[in-house]
């Protein structure tokens, strides 16, 4: 997992997840996490050959599955 630091707060944010934190920041397995990747509709990154999912693409996965529930109500 890699961090950036916000300084006086003492707050730690995850900025890139590896896939195993990813599943428990989701809670939903890994087949389901890469089963998510190769749909698109959970976009990585990899550096060197460890494939990271950025916390913004968490975030924009979290918004998908909403605006998906609104559509279906």
């Amino acid at each position: 997992m890699t961090v950036m630091d916000h300084g006086r707060t003492g707050l730690v944010v995850p900025v890139l997840y590896r896939v195993a934190d990813a599943t428990r920041v989701l809670g939903i397995s890994r087949s389901v996490i890469y089963g998510l990747i190769r749909t698109g509709r959970l976009r990585t990154v990899k550096e060197g050959r460890t494939r990271l999912v950025p916390a913004a693409a968490i975030s924009e996965y979290v918004q998908l599955l909403e605006s998906e529930a609104g559509a279906q109500q």
